[in-house]
């Protein structure tokens, strides 16, 4: 099977019998591979992970490849506050749910910039002037943006995070990946 790399390869250590987190990431496939180096692990994939012994497990040396759940969404506004509003073009749908993490670029905007925060609530309701556009509200205080959003391009991506607990000490690399035909 063949695979196209997709991002950035990251890595972190961990120790024996501790759980260690990476940092955020934007799920941009729908495949993870992830190798132990140095010593087995057990691993466990999502929002806010902490894995422990009863979790995935990854011999050392040994690849594997896990599943991830990609979703995004073009943003057409943002509204600054002690939260911020996100939304997307009217006719699409916020593909995210309440209590998953999201990461916003905004390209030539990047004081809306915000990585692996919270989705509060999603509003479908029809919303002024007759427009149908699908909203959230994430837990982000954007409160110190005060110039208008007009970004020509901007998305928002649903983040994850990776946690390791440690059989031995080791580093766990992770890249996400597109795999094509059989072995």
């Amino acid at each position: 099977m063949a695979h196209r790399p997709v991002g950035v390869n990251s890595s972190f250590t961990f120790t024996a019998g501790a759980a260690t987190t990476s940092s955020a990431f934007s799920v941009q496939s729908s495949v993870l591979r992830v190798v132990a180096v140095g010593g087995s692990a057990h691993i466990a994939i999502g929002v806010t992970p902490a894995a422990t012994n009863t979790d995935y497990y990854v011999p050392a040396g040994d690849t594997v490849t896990l599943g991830l759940t990609k979703a995004s969404n073009r943003v057409v506004g943002v509204t600054t506050g002690t939260t911020t509003i996100v939304t997307v073009p009217e006719g699409t749908q916020v593909p995210f749910g309440v209590g998953d993490y999201v990461t916003l670029t905004a390209i030539g905007q990047s004081y809306y910039n915000f990585t692996h925060q919270q989705v509060l609530s999603i509003d479908t309701s029809a919303g002024f002037n007759g427009y149908f556009q699908t909203k959230m509200t994430v837990n982000y205080n954007s409160s110190g943006v005060v110039t208008a959003f007009s970004a020509a391009d901007a998305s928002v991506v649903i983040s994850n995070k990776i946690s390791a607990y440690g059989v031995g000490s080791g580093t766990l690399h992770f890249q996400q990946v597109q795999i094509s035909g059989q072995a």
